[in-house]
């Protein structure tokens, strides 16, 4: 109750002090109605047995006044199915807060931070409202700038821990371990036309067990085979390397991670090893030419709050996914997540524009683990022409192999084999109002079979959207369904300045869904969903 007290606190104060500073702010909400349908899973848990809606909203307010910022963010949820899609979670609480004040040359910030280093391989607190991943800092963060070309900043604290079914009355709780970190980043430019361009940074992070998370581990060591069990460490240190460089069409980015030895959690069992991870990305870009390359290497870099947590539990990082994630329906049941634990991974993509109305994509990805296990491997091309008063088109086709053991962690299935050609067309009427059309089929022999996809979209900017999209299971692997589906989704949506209203009645099929290059099976759907999002 004192963090709503505060909450108020800070809402009177913005508002008193309104004309002396900016106030602004934005809203989000999420409403699910849960309509039951046993033919295509979704069925069998509370939500849709018992509770049948259930909804979740966020309010953040920012106030900035003389170089003072303060942020406070409301969270409700109510029956919500985004923690756990089969399971209903209840708490109300302040989810984030933070008070900043920016001087010449340090700015301070106490409260729930968001921050990375890097590209937040080595740490990254970050929200992902989409996938419920809220692991801010809750501690201190200074930032200072040394001279124009360098700048430091230092952090300290607790991870938030997410888990809205340990407490409903709150949505702020904290893991136990503490963790601290430093960087620093510098801006250089070389050469007498300054055509060569460095941005290089350093970083370091320490987290150490509180003792309660260290009995864990012992208990679970000591529980495990003489021969496996080892002398757990209380403090973890990992440190990262990068840099940018930029001359002329070239662009390079390449970072080095390494953690030192802990325990981590390995074919079901703790074992103690270090970990690292090495990553780049290779860019030339000239008109009418692109060429992209990247790679990256993982192995046991498993960063968590403690070895006691797993799946997006505790998470300390984000490692970014080599795959390209792909907006088309069909082609996103099976984006493949990063490994922590093992992992070689390589994509090229490519992009030839001969002229302004027509372009050729082609993308190569290529990924193992270190023991040369296939993971994924995907052929992408696609084509577009915009040469047309009215007129644009788009086609092109996915070849795609996919381990489904690993991704999916189902055990003695085969690897998925899928060709998936795609066509879109767009015809504006004028320039308010435009017509889509979407077409997709998988043809594929594993998992549930193969899939046909179609899509009709009305806009009229900047209001109205309508669709209309159905996906088939035109051959279905009998093996595992007992007849072909339909998985249609009807939507709209209606936008007013800062306000965005959208409603659609859905069936989902069960599948993974991948944000930012972080990665979860979720289960089948069948009901309305609606969202409301606003900003003022």
């Amino acid at each position: 109750m004192r963090k709503i007290y505060l909450f108020l606190i800070l809402c009177a104060c913005s508002v008193g002090s309104f004309a002396q500073g900016t106030f602004s702010g934005d809203f989000q909400m999420n409403l699910n109605f849960f309509q039951r349908d046993s033919s295509i899973k979704a069925s069998g848990n509370p939500l849709y047995d018992n509770y049948l809606n259930g909804n979740e909203g966020w309010l953040d307010l920012r106030y900035n006044n003389n170089g003072f910022t303060i942020f406070a963010r409301a969270d409700i949820f109510n029956n919500s199915n985004l923690k756990n899609p089969t399971q209903a979670n209840t708490a109300f609480g302040i989810g984030a807060w933070s008070v900043s004040k920016d001087m010449k040359d340090l700015s301070i910030t106490v409260g729930y931070i968001y921050t990375q280093i890097g590209s937040g391989i080595l740490f990254r607190a970050y929200e992902d409202r989409g996938l419920l991943i809220d692991n801010a800092l809750v501690g201190i963060q200074l930032k200072y700038r040394l001279t124009d070309n360098i700048s430091m900043k230092g952090f300290t604290g607790q991870q938030k821990n997410n888990d809205l079914g340990t407490n409903p009355l709150t949505v702020s709780q904290r893991y136990a371990p503490i963790i601290k970190g430093f960087n620093i980043e510098g801006d250089f430019s070389l050469g007498k036309k300054q055509t060569t361009h460095l941005l290089p940074g350093i970083g370091i992070l320490n987290r150490t067990l509180d003792q309660a998370s260290m009995d864990a581990v012992v208990s679970t060591i000591n529980a495990q085979d003489l021969k496996t069990r080892f002398e757990p460490m209380y403090n973890m240190y990992a440190f990262s390397l990068y840099n940018t460089l930029t001359v002329g069409d070239f662009s390079w980015y390449a970072e080095g991670v390494y953690k030192t030895h802990e325990a981590i959690l390995e074919n079901n069992a703790l074992v103690d090893k270090p970990g690292n991870v090495v990553f780049t990305t290779l860019g030339y870009a000239r008109k009418g030419l692109g060429i992209n390359f990247t790679g990256k290497r993982t192995q046991d870099f498993v960063m968590r709050t403690s070895p006691n947590e797993i799946l997006l539990n505790g998470m300390l990082n984000w490692q970014p996914i080599v795959a390209r994630i792909r907006p088309q329906r069909l082609m996103s049941r099976y984006t493949p997540a990063s490994q922590e634990i093992s992992e070689i991974a390589g994509g090229v993509d490519v992009l030839i524009a001969p002229s302004e109305y027509l372009s050729f994509i082609t993308n190569y990805t290529h990924i193992n683990t270190l023991d040369n296990v296939e993971l994924y491997r995907e052929l992408y091309l696609e084509a577009d022409y915009q040469g047309f008063d009215s007129w644009v088109l788009e086609a092109g086709i996915q070849l795609m192999h996919y381990n489904q053991q690993i991704y999916q962690v189902r055990p003695n299935v085969p690897i998925i084999i899928a060709a998936t050609p795609f066509a879109e067309v767009t015809y504006k009427f004028d320039k308010k109002r435009s017509l889509r059309v979407e077409a997709q089929y998988m043809d594929t022999k594993q998992d549930y079979g193969s899939w046909v996809f179609g899509l009709v979209e009305f806009n009229i900017a900047p209001k109205w959207s309508i669709s209309a999209s159905d996906m088939y299971n035109v051959t279905p692997n009998y093996a595992l369904v007992n007849k072909a589906n339909h998985y249609y989704n009807i939507y709209t949506s209606y936008t007013k300045g800062p306000h965005r209203f959208s409603l659609s009645y859905v069936k989902q099929v069960d599948g993974i869904n991948c944000t930012g290059g972080v990665c979860r099976y979720e289960p089948a759907f069948s009901g309305i969903k609606a969202n409301i999002t606003s900003s003022f």
